[in-house]
C-alpha cells in the first residue's frame, strides 16, 4: 500500500517504511482501501499514523484511550499545526479517531472501564428471565433494562439494597418523568416496567413484598390515541421527492418504498440482508423480532425495481451483507436511527406537519391506506406483522368514512 500511495516519491516512501510498526500501519491502510476510502483519505490516515508511530507502543500490552491522548498531545509538530488551523479541536479529534481505529484493528485497544450501574447483577438476572422464561424480544428487554438503569440511577446513594427502596421512591421517579413532559402512555409503560421488575424481585426475595402491587400509573383508556401518519397523498409526494438520479435519492427511494408499501419498522429495514431477497421466487423475507420468526412477502414490482436499481447503480461493493449501507467511506450498514433521520428530514422538506415524523409514521400511513382500500383488520394485522388483533384495532378510529356510514344509518323504530 505504501508503494501504491508514494511510488513517485522515493524519499517519502522510505520514511514511511522505516518508521516503527510499518507492517501494522500498511495492513491497516489496506483494510481502509477495501472499505472504500478515497486516495486522499488514505494519504491522511498514513500521515497521521506515521506521526504517531513514535509515540504509541503497540508492542507491549494494551493501549488505552489515555495513551492515545498522550501520544497526540505529545507530538510537537501537531501542536504547532493546531495553533495555525481554524479548528484545532477538530484536528485533535481526527488524530484520536484514526489512532483509535488503528489500535482497535490490531486487537490491542483497551476500552475505558465502565462504571457498573447500581443493581447491575439484579438487572442482568431479570433480563435473563425475560429472555429465557418469558421469551420477550431483545428490543423489549433492552428498553426495560434502560428504564431500570434510569430508576436506580435516580435513587439516593444510601439505597444500598433493594430492601431499602420504598414505593415513595418509585412514585417520586414516575412523578419526575411526568414533570419532564412524558405522556401518560409513556408513564404507563414506565410504571409497567418497574412493576414487572419488582414482581420478579419479590419472587427472588430481593425486596420488600407488596411494592409491585401498589405501583400506580396514569389511567389509560383502551385505544384512546389515534395513530398519526401522513395521508396517502403526502406519501406519494414523499416518494416522488426521491425520484432523482443522485445516489442518495436512489437509496432513499428504495427505503421509503419498503416503509410505505410493506409498513415495515425501521429496524426491520435496517436488518435486511442481501440473502433476504429471493429474486427468482420474487419474495422478500423479513425478520419479525416480536414474533421471533421470518415473514415472507411477495416482492411488489415497484419495490423490487427500486431495490434492484439501488443494488446495481449505487450500493458500494464491500464485505457487508446488509442491503442498505452508508454511501461514503467507511462503508457500514445503516442504523435504524439513520432510517428515521431519512424520513424525518424528507418530510420536513415537504412541509408535512405531524407530531412525529419518523419512520414509524409511514407504518401508520400504510395501515390507514389499506383500511381505506377495504382490507379487513385481519389482513392488515397480518401485513403489518401484529401479534395481537388489539394492535390493529387502533386503526378503526381512522376509518372516518365507515364511521360516517354508521352515524347516518337510519335505525328506524330503535330510536
Amino acid at each position: 500500500m505504501f508503494e501504491t500511495l508514494f511510488k513517485k516519491r522515493p524519499s517519502i516512501l522510505a520514511r514511511y517504511r522505516e518508521a516503527p510498526f510499518a507492517g501494522a500501519r500498511e495492513r491497516f491502510l489496506e483494510q481502509c482501501a477495501k472499505q472504500g476510502y478515497s486516495r486522499s483519505s488514505l494519504h491522511k490516515i498514513a500521515w497521521v499514523l506515521l506521526s504517531l508511530s513514535h509515540h504509541i507502543d503497540i508492542a507491549h500490552g494494551n493501549v488505552t484511550p489515555r495513551d492515545i491522548e498522550l501520544a497526540v498531545e505529545g507530538r510537537t509538530r501537531f501542536k504547532r499545526m493546531s495553533e495555525c488551523t481554524s479548528n484545532p479541536q477538530g484536528s485533535h479529534q481526527l488524530f484520536v479517531h484514526i489512532a483509535t481505529m488503528w489500535v482497535r484493528s490490531l486487537g490491542c485497544f483497551e476500552p475505558p472501564s465502565e462504571v457498573e450501574s447500581p443493581f447491575a447483577t439484579e438487572i442482568a438476572a431479570y433480563s435473563r428471565h425475560l429472555l429465557e422464561e418469558r421469551g420477550l424480544s431483545p428490543v423489549t428487554i433492552s428498553t426495560r433494562r434502560e428504564r431500570l438503569v434510569w430508576f436506580f440511577g435516580s435513587l439516593p446513594p444510601k439505597r444500598k439494597s433493594l430492601h431499602a427502596i420504598s414505593i415513595a421512591d418509585v412514585d417520586a421517579f414516575i412523578e419526575a418523568k411526568g414533570k419532564q413532559g412524558w405522556k401518560r402512555s409513556s408513564l404507563g409503560c414506565l410504571a409497567g416496567s418497574l412493576r414487572s421488575f419488582f414482581r420478579y424481585a419479590e419472587g427472588q426475595g430481593w425486596c420488600t413484598p407488596g411494592i409491585a402491587a401498589v405501583i400506580e400509573s396514569p389511567r389509560l383508556y383502551a385505544r384512546e390515541g389515534i395513530p398519526e401518519g401522513p395521508n396517502w397523498e403526502d406519501v406519494q409526494r414523499l416518494l416522488a421527492s426521491t425520484g432523482g438520479d443522485s445516489p442518495v435519492d436512489i437509496r432513499d427511494h428504495a427505503i421509503l418504498m419498503l416503509l410505505a408499501v410493506y409498513g415495515l419498522r425501521r429496524g426491520e429495514v435496517a436488518r435486511l440482508q442481501l440473502d433476504d431477497l429471493d429474486w427468482a421466487g420474487e419474495q422478500l423475507a423479513v425478520l419479525r423480532p416480536k414474533q421471533r420468526r421470518i415473514q415472507d412477502y411477495p416482492l411488489v414490482t415497484a419495490v423490487g425495481e427500486a431495490i434492484l436499481r439501488y443494488l446495481r447503480e449505487v450500493r458500494p461493493c464491500c464485505m457487508h451483507r446488509a442491503v442498505f449501507l452508508a454511501l461514503a467511506a467507511p462503508y457500514r450498514p445503516l442504523s435504524a436511527e439513520s432510517i428515521t433521520h431519512i424520513v424525518h428530514s424528507r418530510l420536513n422538506a415537504l412541509g408535512v406537519a405531524l407530531p412525529h415524523r419518523g419512520a414509524h409514521c409511514l407504518r401508520h400511513a400504510c395501515a390507514s391506506h389499506l383500511l381505506a382500500s377495504g382490507f379487513s383488520l385481519k389482513q392488515i394485522g397480518d401485513h403489518l406483522g401484529h401479534r395481537s388483533a388489539n394492535s390493529t384495532m387502533d386503526y378503526t378510529k381512522v376509518d372516518l368514512e365507515g364511521l360516517r356510514q354508521v352515524a347516518e344509518l337510519d335505525l328506524g323504530r330503535l330510536l
